[in-house]
């Protein structure tokens, strides 16, 4: 073979892996830059936990133009707690809101009109409870008869009553103060409650106020937090195209969430006035990703049997979740993200 011909075959193979590398850095580009749209924005408003990191798809997507991409113009409605957010919207104050499973069973429950479009997180690591050493808290048995700092219809509400039920301890058996997230950790360290049961990261400041004084007990395998979009029935139904887009934006940002952690936890971090590395040790626990599956309908009937037995409602049955759940826009977006039976 002559040196013409195997300058020929080197050309072209040299060619061929150019194109194969444009090809790969076109496909990255596509996966994580904002595209643009033509027309005025939709404005949007979408109530968020700014104080969780399970909001991280929100933050992302807002960030790096994800939702203007799709031609949405977001607006974050902050907040700090997923209850807060959800009732923004059942009172018309926002689009969308973020929250995690309880306060969605109680509208249910309570016949307000909700309807969860999808899961964008879960995780069993970011709840759990801080006790004071001194007051004789050093095991879980030793909570009986305390005074429990808790933020009610909340995840951690459930998160407590399921502990001490592990534990083999009634409600009853401790005294729940209610109270909001970022009111626990002085609570705690004021000492007017013995304890406090939260989530992240509330719970790991309230641990570092009390230093060597603190006790945690663990949430894990206890309850896994499953962390949604909803809106109202109403919206979601007569906005289908604007659901896709919203899903579309936060698909992406569920990726990048998992896929590039550290800057995720950057935007993360400035969106919840945070220090990055606070979120680094639970961040491989976290699991990003935009899904209705079967799951959520068990926790919310799990959940609704405990709301009743406890007689935190005046409903005595249980209401039909699949009312409550809005398959069709993901359904569109990414079918196989969707196994709830229905």
């Amino acid at each position: 073979m002559g040196k013409t011909s195997i300058y020929t075959i080197y050309t072209i193979a040299g060619l061929l892996v150019a194109a194969a590398l444009l090809a790969g850095g076109y496909a990255w580009f596509d996966r994580t830059s904002p595209s643009q749209t033509a027309g005025p924005l939709e404005q949007l408003t979408i109530a968020t936990n700014i104080e969780y990191a399970g909001s991280c798809p929100i933050f992302v997507a807002q960030e790096n133009g994800y939702f203007a991409s799709e031609g949405i113009l977001a607006a974050i409605q902050p907040h700090t707690t997923g209850k807060a957010a959800l009732e923004a919207v059942l009172q018309g104050q926002a689009h969308l809101g973020t929250s995690a499973d309880l306060p969605i069973m109680f509208a249910a429950l309570n016949g307000r009109p909700v309807s969860v479009i999808a899961t964008i997180f879960s995780t069993e690591k970011d709840h759990g409870m801080i006790g004071r050493r001194d007051r004789g808290i050093v095991a879980p048995a030793s909570l009986r008869g305390k005074r429990i700092g808790v933020t009610l219809g909340t995840s951690g509400h459930f998160m407590l009553d399921a502990f001490l039920n592990r534990e083999k301890l009634s409600p009853s058996e401790v005294t729940a103060l209610n109270l909001k997230p970022e009111e626990l950790s002085a609570a705690l360290v004021q000492g007017d409650v013995d304890a406090v049961a939260t989530w992240e990261p509330f719970l790991s400041a309230s641990l570092a106020q009390l230093g060597g004084n603190g006790t945690i007990f663990s949430g894990e395998s206890v309850y896994n937090v499953v962390f949604n979009v909803s809106g109202t029935q109403d919206y979601v139904i007569k906005h289908p195209d604007t659901m896709k887009k919203v899903l579309r934006a936060l698909i992406r940002g569920a990726r990048f969430c998992a896929e590039a952690p550290d800057a995720a936890r950057e935007i993360a971090a400035r969106a919840m006035k945070l220090d990055p590395t606070k979120l680094k040790e639970l961040w491989p626990s976290y699991r990003f990703n935009v899904v209705l599956d079967q799951g959520l309908v068990l926790a919310l009937e799990d959940q609704t049997r405990w709301a009743l037995k406890n007689k935190l409602t005046d409903r005595k049955d249980m209401p039909n979740y699949l009312n409550h759940v809005y398959l069709d826009a993901l359904q569109s977006v990414a079918p196989s993200a969707v196994t709830i039976i229905h």
